[in-house]
């Protein structure tokens, strides 16, 4: 870390612990009802494991109370995700519990829906309203009426509610509006996914290509953590993007490409690996399906078409693409993990595969490794009842690779027209459609086709203000959740436990389930009296002791290999049993049985392309509200180019709004004019400029991008909504 670096770091730190210090010391003037926090204080210090909710990673932590007030999180040293250190956002998980816009009590619509006006009620109250709907959707329109949106964990208990109503349709955003498309196009080659958290081996990488992932920005933990230690080895880092982002600043080589034209890069730097022999013969003719024809329709890709398309110098492509091959196999070319990008995403993402498996690092140390998982059985319930209908988010196979996971887009559509059956109700757990979704003014009108739309939350979101019942819910220090078995390089299981109690009326998301399952004579598929009792019965049937999981936050299970090359036995799940580089299933699907190339819109004369990612300091807008992670990052900037911010007469730090291709006028925000971007583009951090009148620390800070998300491309072979396609001009702020 250089020395203005670590000044940097040394003054955002201090200013952080000294803002827990006010929140702790005030926390009975900053939330109503905090008397409540904890009546039993115990003096000194108490340390309580658990596992961090502010993004999916799901680091395991450790929460530390001072004389019963709650004082700091740590990484738990035992997590092999955390390995003991929290990212910006786990370690301001403090200010979740704290934060004075929180819902304290469940609250009911009084006025028209999205006018934010609301009844305070009783959890009974709330119950009994809800239960009421359900019943009589269920009688008019049957169970399969309706659909939940989740993400997270946290939602496991409301989607086995739902299920035991008798509803197959169950989504989340992160698929069909995140990495859908790169799931889908790694399954299409090597007949498995990349998976949550990602199977990538950066630390042992000695290549590494980031194309639009920002490492260090899209703040994933471990990976983050392996990054520096693979830049501290002196990995050879390959970068690109049309931002000079934080990782291209570790880059020996930074590829500033023209937004849209990613796969053409990639079909040249196959043609030159392919052309010139550079590829694993000996992996390829082991584990390769249809290589012959591959190599045949990549090979008529060359540096030089690609200069025309990419912007990138043909001898910087035939370096890079030697580069790569020069520390194959550990050479990672990084799937990424928002892939919606341009509408030809999942043939991007197996252009992606397809490069990794010409230099084998598909199951090899420094590529992909292969994750395992702890086996923790499933809790006994009783078998669920007999679908009625099929899910209806993708009739008639209309996107034939949308496999495994729902459209959210789907249920949204089928809501609007009401095809091929009725959506009447929606639970929407712990994701802000109207920041996560493409087009607000569709999911207005979706909206305003329900009966009934229920939002459980921790804070009063956009989407909570369409709502017609809001549910409070316990921030994550202050529940159990389901246990956390995710597939990584060890196996483990680690817990989420209360480490202090909620500050007012605010209540955990398997208590909601439950109490609402009984409401509904449901109350058999929650046969367990808390979620302790749910949790000690899937432990014992593993083996596992609960008292020891809560002592130790995390336990592991024993070794296992992880590298073909120490003994795991390769299996490629597709339909040859081997890695497709050529595709016949996408073939008889009519599809391109190899990525091809094709040209996307490009902005027209006094437009930008629209741009939009990820601080380290925020998770989406979910975290906006947080006073500690607020005090680091209250509003977004737009990242322009500085040549192109004089010629049209804008200055850096000016207020300036954006307009869209289609009319829409964003909130004012702060331009930053930087040599940092390319010409014909714009950037800026998603989640902000948000419209809740509930969320007063966070309204209109900043702009929002989503709001400028009014097209949308989707992706033929799975469904995915492509948000990288909206253009905007620029007007100075009077």
């Amino acid at each position: 870390m250089n020395s203005i670096s670590r000044r940097r770091f040394l003054k955002i730190s201090g200013a952080t612990i000294a803002t827990v210090a006010i929140l702790t010391g005030a926390s009975k003037t900053l939330v109503k009802g905090a008397d409540k926090i904890n009546k039993e204080k115990v003096k000194g210090i108490q340390k309580i494991p658990t596992y961090c909710d502010l993004c999916f990673w799901k680091c395991g932590a450790i929460a530390y109370l001072k004389d019963g007030e709650l004082w700091k999180v740590e990484g738990n040293p035992l997590d092999p995700l955390s390995k003991g250190r929290l990212c910006p956002r786990g370690t301001g998980g403090v200010g979740a519990h704290y934060d004075e816009d929180r819902l304290k009590t469940p609250l009911i619509r009084k006025n028209l829906r999205g006018e934010e006006k609301w009844v305070e009620v009783t959890w009974d109250e709330a119950f009994d309203f809800i239960a009421d709907k359900m019943n009589k959707i269920k009688n008019q329109y049957g169970p399969e009426s309706v659909a939940l949106f989740s993400h997270g964990i946290g939602g496991n208990f409301i989607k086995h509610l739902l299920r035991a109503y008798g509803s197959p349709n169950e989504t989340a955003p992160s698929f069909a509006q995140c990495r859908g498309p790169r799931e889908v196009g790694f399954e299409l080659t090597f007949g498995d996914v990349v998976g949550s958290p990602e199977r990538t081996d950066i630390e042992n990488a000695k290549c590494l290509v980031l194309i639009g992932s920002h490492l260090g920005e899209n703040m994933h933990n471990t990976q983050v953590q392996e990054f520096s230690h693979a830049v501290q080895k002196g990995a050879s880092i390959i970068v690109v993007d049309p931002r000079f982002s934080v990782a291209a600043s570790k880059a020996k080589f930074y590829l500033p490409i023209k937004p849209g034209t990613d796969l053409a890069l990639l079909l040249a730097w196959m043609g030159v690996i392919v052309r010139e022999k550079l590829y694993d013969a000996e992996y390829i003719a082991k584990f390769g399906y249809g290589f012959e024809k591959f190599a045949a329709e990549v090979s008529q890709y060359t540096p030089e078409w690609a200069y025309i398309e990419t912007g990138i110098e043909p001898e910087v492509i035939v370096e890079t693409a030697r580069e790569m091959a020069r520390y194959k196999p550990s050479t990672l070319i990084h799937p990424g993990r928002h892939a919606t990008w341009y509408g030809d995403d999942t043939q991007r993402s197996r252009a992606i595969a397809l490069l990794n498996a010409l230099l084998g690092s598909w199951g090899r140390k420094g590529g992909f490794y292969v994750p395992y998982s702890y086996s923790i059985p499933k809790y006994p319930y009783p078998p669920y009842p007999e679908l009625r209908k099929e899910p209806l988010d993708n009739p008639g196979g209309k996107y034939p690779f949308a496999t495994g996971e729902q459209i959210s887009t789907g249920i949204r559509e089928a809501t609007i027209t009401g095809q091929p059956y009725p959506i009447k109700g929606w639970f929407v757990y712990g994701t802000n459609l109207m920041q996560a979704l493409p087009n607000r003014e569709e999911t207005i009108k979706a909206i305003q086709n329900l009966d009934l739309m229920v939002v459980v939350d921790v804070v009063p979101s956009e989407i909570a203000g369409w709502a017609d019942v809001v549910l409070p819910e316990s921030v994550y220090l202050e529940r159990y959740d389901d246990l956390n078995t995710s597939p990584f390089k060890e196996g483990f299981v680690g817990i989420r436990q209360p480490v202090i109690d909620e500050p007012n009326d605010q209540k955990p998301n398997w208590w909601i389930a439950k109490k609402l399952a009984e409401k509904l004579g449901l109350g058999n598929y929650f046969p367990w009296k808390d979620v302790e009792e749910y949790l000690d019965t899937r432990l014992k049937a593993a083996g596992l002791s609960l008292d020891e999981l809560k002592k130790k936050g995390i336990i592991k299970a024993p070794e296992r290999p992880i590298y073909f090359e120490d003994g795991v036995e390769p299996e490629f799940p597709t339909p040859s049993g081997k890695i497709e580089f050529y595709s016949d299933q996408l073939a008889q699907a009519g599809f391109d049985p190899v990525p091809r190339y094709t040209k996307h819109e490009q902005p027209p004369e006094g437009y930008f392309r629209l741009l939009y990612g990820r601080a380290p300091v925020h998770t989406f807008s979910k975290t906006q509200s947080n006073p500690l992670l607020r005090d680091m990052m209250s509003e977004n900037e737009l990242w322009i180019n500085a040549d192109m911010a004089a010629k049209i007469g804008i200055k850096n730090g000016q207020k300036v709004r954006l307009r869209n291709q289609d009319g829409v006028v964003s909130d004012p925000v702060k331009v930053k004019a930087t040599e940092r971007i390319r010409r014909d583009c714009v950037y800026m951090v998603h989640g902000f400029g948000q419209k809740s009148r509930q969320l007063r620390s966070t309204y209109k800070k900043g702009a929002s991008d989503a709001e400028l998300i009014t097209k949308y491309n989707t992706d033929p072979l799975m469904g995915g909504t492509a948000m990288n396609v909206n253009f905007v001009t620029i007007e100075a702020e009077v």
